[in-house]
Formats: structure tokens, C-alpha cells, sequence
């Protein structure tokens, strides 16, 4: 192929991308019209099988006959996110319009560290940003930047927050000096059933996981207000430095929302920089019914949020929000040849200062396009279905004689467990969940999640899809009836 083929701008360009677009529009329409099941149920060899020839052959094939190729190799073996069925993670089903977004952005190829680089990019991520600042009830000097997502949104979070605490209380420039001597006495707290990433973040800081302070939670999993401040008066008792407390909007497993105005209270009354990681939960705030769970967020110092859970956007797509925008300032730099300083004095948007990212995707495109074509309202519709349909499993669970319900939702994660005789130990039911989860996933008519509770596997739907039935979880329930059966017999499940 030439390269007048290859690259948008030339009359055989342009048309080669009309006729591949089409023609993988009709490749992923063909492989969801083709699947009733969420997962083929490939194993790890048979995929590996799939890939077996020349990843990088001497000579190249049509795009027609790649896209055919990776249609049947990849698609089909993927896991379909959009069948109500797939229901373990908080993968979501991506919504049209952020489907469009996907292409629209892709194409362009902005990249968003410098306003020459993506000028109306920069300018509608800023939008979207005081948008979200106005959702979440932040003050006017709020201010954020788009993220890959949770995991760097909370890392981001508690990098600002050690270097501002760094400076205050030791006088220390950690962008151009490093840790201070006391770096060893810093601590973070938060909930025992917090996200993994508050210890990643920990590790990536400097500081290790072990300046990571999990405080019990309470009855319903959420982060005790008495325990943190035991917690915080031992930490004074040993000399430690506590810097930052993290309040979880959304626990992966129960859903759950921390006590977000008891715990801001706390913050302000210790000088913690309060970090609320709403990565799940934060689509709450466009609900009229939900919101009030979200009450006490407008009081963080950041908020993590995701739009690839919730707001229904492709992977990869979120936001870190802060409550005092000044706050960019602890990771902020100059490179001249994307930032120079006199760009700042112009006022010219160069948002590479408050990223720890340098290329960027244009992210933002993906949320503008929803809201301007759902509104809040019709973004808010599709939060509500997916939480009803968590409480109308939860009956179900409650009402069936061989399913264990271990919660009232909070959200729309449903944890439960399979226990099909009476008098059933939890080492058998352990045994069998673990077996059944690993049966679902080669049977492929239900992906559904596993977790612990108190020692014992126990399984989890994620009911994320606004177009789930409670029909659709009938039948994952009857799935998993079915795959007890199969692995019953398995001498690890017999014993």
C-alpha cells in the first residue's frame, strides 16, 4: 500500500478509511448479532493457538482480510460487554455516543499537553472540567485534569497531597529536593475495604505500603468514624505523620460509601488532605434518587471519578478533581519547547502542568458527546435502572432456598453465595463457589465475579448494564445451578 493509502488528507486515503470503518463497524456488529453468550469460553492455549503465525510477517494483507482476521481471532474471543449476562466487573457496556466520541477522537489524534497540539481540545476539556466541578458541588477555584482512571487519579491525588504536606510541615521541596529525613513517618488512612491502588500509590511514592493505615469498617463495610479516630490517636501516641485520609465513594466488592461528612469532619479537624475516590460511585451525582450518597463530597480536597464504570464511556476515560486548583502547583514544570513560562504569563492552556502524563488522549470528547446528547437526566436514568435491578437480584437472591445473599446493595453489586444443601460448611461452600466461578468462565453463558467475605469464596454480580432484566439474572442463577452440578463430582469439591 502506498502511503497516500495509508494517511487521512489524500482522495485515497480518505476513501480507504471510509471502506475499513465500514467494514469494521460490520465486523463488531457481526460478532455481538452472532453471540448469545457473553464468552466464547476459549481456554489460555486454545487463544494462544489463534495467535500462532507471524505477528510481524514479511509481507502484508489487504485491511479488509487484518480486519477479518482480528474479527474472528480477537472479537470473537472477547468478552462481550454489552450482553446483560456479563456481569463481573466494572467493565462497562460502552454507549453509543461514546462510541462515536472513540472514533472522532482517534482520528484526530490530539494530544493533550500543549495547546498547539489540540487547541478546541484543550479549551472543551476545561469545560468539561468545570462542568464536573459544578456536578460535584466544588467551590470556583476547583479545577482538574483527565486521567487514564481511578488508579492514576488516586495516585495523583495522594502525590500532591505528601508533596504539600512535605512543604507545610518540613519546610521540604520534594519536586526538586526528594523526601525529607521523616518521609518514614508519613501515613495514609483509609478503609479496610478501600481500593488497592492507596497502597500502589503508597509504593509508587516512596513511602511503602506499610504507610498505609487501614482502619476497620462497620456493619455495612463502610469506614468507621470511632475506629479512625482511634486509629489517628495511636498514630499521634507513636509520633507518625498522617497526611492524607481516603474516603472510597463505591467499594469494589459491597458497593459501599464511606461516611463522607464524618470523615471530612476529621480531615479538617487533623489537617488531612481529604481524598474521596469516587471512581465508582461518582456517577451517583447526577441521580436525583442516589445523590444524597455522595453527600460531604463537596467538601475533598480531590475526587477521582471514572466515566468508563457508571457513565457508560469506552476505556480508557476519568478525572481528577480538586477542590483548590492551586493545588497543580506541587507537580507543576516548564519544558520550553511545550510550556514555556512567558505561555503561562499569556494565559495560554498548557494542561501537560497538571498531569503526570505528557501525551495525552482528548479523553474529554467522550462525557461531552454523552451529556450533550443524554443530558443529565437521561445519564441519571441509566444509574437508577442499574441500581434497581441490584435490589430486585438481592430479592430474588433472599427468596431462593440455595443462594445465600451476603448484603443489601448499596450500589448495583450483588455479593452472594451458592449453597445448595442445608448444613453445608464453609469449606465446602468455599470449594464449590471457587469451582462454579471457574466453570461459568468455560461455559461462557455467564461471566460472573468471585470474591472473599470472611474467608469464604463467594460470588458477585456487577449489574451495570442499563438493558439487564432481572430475567437475565434468573438465568445467571440458574447457570450457576447448573454448573454446581458439573463440578460437584470434582474430587477437590467432593472432599
Amino acid at each position: 500500500m502506498s502511503a497516500e493509502e495509508l494517511f487521512l488528507g489524500s482522495e485515497q486515503g480518505n476513501q480507504l478509511y471510509r471502506e475499513a470503518m465500514n467494514h469494521a463497524v460490520d465486523a463488531v456488529l457481526g460478532s455481538v448479532a452472532d453471540r448469545e453468550s457473553p464468552y466464547s469460553g476459549a481456554s489460555p492455549d486454545a487463544l494462544a493457538a489463534e495467535f500462532d503465525d507471524a505477528v510481524v510477517p514479511e509481507h502484508g494483507q489487504s485491511l479488509h482480510a487484518t480486519v477479518d482476521e482480528a474479527a474472528s481471532r480477537v472479537l470473537d474471543h472477547s468478552v462481550h460487554t454489552s450482553n446483560p449476562r456479563c456481569a463481573a466487573h466494572l467493565q462497562c457496556p460502552p454507549m453509543i455516543p461514546g462510541l462515536v466520541a472513540e472514533t472522532l477522537l482517534t482520528a484526530a489524534n490530539q494530544s493533550l499537553d500543549s495547546f498547539d497540539q489540540a487547541p478546541a481540545a484543550t479549551v472543551l476539556e476545561e469545560r468539561v472540567v468545570d462542568a464536573l466541578r459544578d456536578l460535584f458541588d466544588l467551590p470556583n477555584g476547583a479545577d482538574g485534569v483527565f486521567t487514564s482512571g481511578g488508579t492514576q487519579s488516586n495516585f495523583q491525588a495522594l502525590l500532591l497531597a505528601r508533596d504539600r504536606y512535605c512543604s507545610r510541615r518540613f519546610d521540604r521541596d520534594v519536586q526538586a529536593e526528594g523526601l525529607p529525613a521523616e518521609a518514614e513517618s508519613l501515613r495514609i488512612l483509609c478503609s479496610e475495604a478501600a481500593h488497592f491502588t492507596a497502597k500502589q500509590a503508597a509504593h509508587y511514592l516512596g513511602l511503602g505500603e506499610e504507610a498505609v493505615v487501614t482502619v476497620p469498617t462497620d456493619d455495612e463495610r463502610r469506614l468507621d468514624p470511632d475506629a479512625l479516630d482511634a486509629t489517628l490517636a495511636d498514630l499521634d501516641r507513636q509520633g507518625a505523620h498522617p497526611f492524607a485520609l481516603v474516603g472510597t465513594a463505591g467499594t469494589t466488592d459491597f458497593g459501599s460509601v464511606d461516611p463522607l461528612p464524618a470523615l471530612a469532619e476529621r480531615a479538617n479537624e487533623h489537617d488531612l488532605w481529604f481524598h474521596v475516590d469516587a471512581a465508582y460511585g461518582g456517577a451517583l451525582a447526577t441521580s436525583e434518587r442516589h445523590g444524597h450518597l455522595l453527600e460531604g463530597i463537596e467538601r475533598a480536597d480531590s475526587v477521582a471519578v471514572d466515566f468508563h464504570k457508571l457513565f457508560y464511556q469506552p476505556i480508557s476515560c476519568g478525572t481528577l478533581l480538586l477542590r483548590d486548583g492551586d493545588d497543580f502547583e506541587w507537580i507543576a514544570r516548564n519544558a520550553a519547547y511545550l510550556n514555556p513560562e512567558d505561555h503561562d504569563d499569556a494565559g495560554v492552556p498548557n494542561l501537560v502542568a497538571k498531569s503526570v502524563q505528557t501525551t495525552r488522549r482528548f479523553d474529554a470528547l467522550k462525557p461531552y458527546v454523552a451529556f450533550r446528547t443524554l443530558g443529565r437526566t437521561g445519564m441519571a436514568s441509566l444509574v437508577d435502572r442499574t441500581l434497581d435491578l441490584a435490589d430486585d437480584a438481592a430479592a430474588l437472591l433472599a427468596d431462593a432456598d440455595d443462594f445465600e445473599l451476603l448484603h443489601e446493595p448499596t450500589l448495583n453489586a450483588v455479593v452472594f453465595r451458592y449453597r445448595p444443601r442445608a448444613g453445608m460448611t464453609d469449606a465446602a461452600v468455599d470449594k464449590l463457589n471457587a469451582a462454579v466461578r471457574r466453570e461459568l468462565l468455560q461455559d461462557g453463558r455467564a461471566i460472573v465475579a468471585r470474591t472473599e467475605v470472611e474467608g469464604v469464596t463467594s460470588l458477585k454480580f456487577t449489574l451495570l448494564n442499563p438493558t439487564a432484566t432481572l430475567d437475565d439474572v434468573a438465568a445467571m442463577l440458574d447457570a450457576v445451578r447448573e454448573c454446581g452440578t458439573v463440578v460437584a463430582d470434582e474430587p477437590e469439591v467432593a472432599a
